[in-house]
C-alpha cells in the first residue's frame, strides 16, 4: 500500500489542525504521550512536530508533506513546494503578524531608531535578513521564550508574533512596525511532489483542508416559498452563487437553498420570514468547495 507521510503541527497551531482535518474527513486521536497520532485513513501516516521543526523534515524527506507557517519555511529558507495557504491560526481565521515592538515608554518610534540596538526574538533568520536588506546594523538575538518579558530589561526591542495585539499590550509593549503576514501552509517535499500518486494525495488533503476552513465561518439556509413572493425572498439572499430552487410537491410552493455567511443570519431570517419563507432551517458545513 502506498503511505504519505505528513507532519502535523504540534503546539499552538495543533487544536484548530486537528479539527479542520475532522471537518475535512480526517479523524487523528492524538496520545498526550506519543509524536506518533492515529488516523482513520491507512494511507497516511501522521507524525506530530512543532511547526518550526516541520518544513526542515519536509526538506530533508523525512516527511512528504506538512502544515506549518509560512513564517517558518521562511526562516529556514525551505525550498518545499507550496502546495496551498490555509487562513487560520491558533484562535481564528485570520493571519498572523510578526511584529517589531518596543515598551510603551522606550523612545524607539521607528524601525530606523534600531541601529545599533539589541532585539530578541525566536524568528531570527528572517529578522537579521529584515534588518540587513534595510542596511541597519541590529544584533538579533535567539528567544527560547518569554520574549515579551525581555524588553526593556534585557534587550531594546522583540520581533513576536501576535494574532490581536492583546498579549503586548498587556505587556506594555507597543508595535512599531510589522514585518511579516503570516499564514498556515500546506508544503510538500520536492521529490515527493513529483511521484504521481503522492502529489495526488496531498492535493486531495489540501482541497478537504480548503473546504473545511471556507465552511467554518457560513451556514446554509432552506426554506419553503410561495411562488407570489419567490421574487422578494430571492432579493434578500446574498449567496456564494445563485440559490438553488426547486418546485415542492404542493403546486405553487419552492424550495430555497443557499450558504450565507454564518455572522448575517440573525438579520436575515427575519427578513426573509416577513418576505413570504417559512419551514426555514438553519444548518451548518462540514466543507465548502468551489
Amino acid at each position: 500500500m502506498n503511505k504519505l507521510k505528513l507532519g502535523i503541527p504540534k503546539g499552538s497551531l495543533q487544536e484548530s489542525t486537528l479539527k479542520l482535518m475532522k471537518k475535512a474527513g480526517f479523524t487523528i486521536s492524538v496520545n498526550p504521550r506519543s509524536y506518533v497520532p492515529s488516523i482513520d485513513d491507512p494511507e497516511i501516516d501522521g507524525l506530530m512536530l512543532r511547526a518550526q521543526e516541520i518544513p526542515r523534515y519536509v526538506d530533508l524527506g523525512v516527511l512528504d508533506a506538512g502544515i506549518t507557517g509560512k513564517d517558518w519555511t521562511l526562516e529556514q529558507n525551505s525550498k518545499a513546494v507550496i502546495v496551498d495557504n490555509f487562513i487560520y491560526a491558533k484562535e481564528g481565521l485570520r493571519p498572523v503578524r510578526w511584529v517589531l515592538a518596543v515598551p510603551n515608554d522606550s523612545k524607539i518610534k521607528s524601525i530606523k531608531d534600531l541601529r545599533g540596538k539589541r532585539i530578541a526574538t525566536e524568528l531570527v533568520n528572517y529578522t537579521r535578513r529584515y534588518f540587513k536588506k534595510l542596511k541597519i546594523p541590529v544584533d538579533v538575538e535567539f528567544s527560547w521564550g518569554a520574549t515579551e518579558a525581555k524588553a526593556p530589561s534585557v534587550v531594546d526591542a522583540i520581533v513576536e508574533l501576535t494574532e490581536t495585539g492583546s498579549s503586548l499590550k498587556a505587556n506594555n509593549l507597543r508595535i512599531v512596525e510589522t514585518l511579516l503576514e503570516s499564514t498556515t501552509v500546506m508544503i510538500a517535499n520536492k521529490k515527493s511532489w513529483k511521484d504521481s500518486w503522492k502529489r495526488e494525495k496531498i492535493k486531495r488533503i489540501a482541497l478537504l483542508m480548503k473546504g473545511a476552513i471556507i465552511a467554518e465561518d457560513k451556514v446554509g439556509l432552506k426554506m419553503n416559498v410561495p411562488e407570489k413572493n419567490l421574487n422578494e425572498v430571492l432579493k434578500k439572499l446574498p449567496a456564494l452563487q445563485n440559490p438553488t430552487v426547486a418546485p415542492l410537491s404542493k403546486e405553487g410552493w419552492f424550495s430555497v437553498e443557499v450558504i450565507v455567511d454564518e455572522k448575517i443570519v440573525r438579520e436575515l431570517i427575519p427578513g426573509l420570514k416577513n418576505a413570504g419563507a417559512s419551514g426555514i432551517v438553519e444548518y451548518s458545513l462540514n466543507k465548502v468547495i468551489y
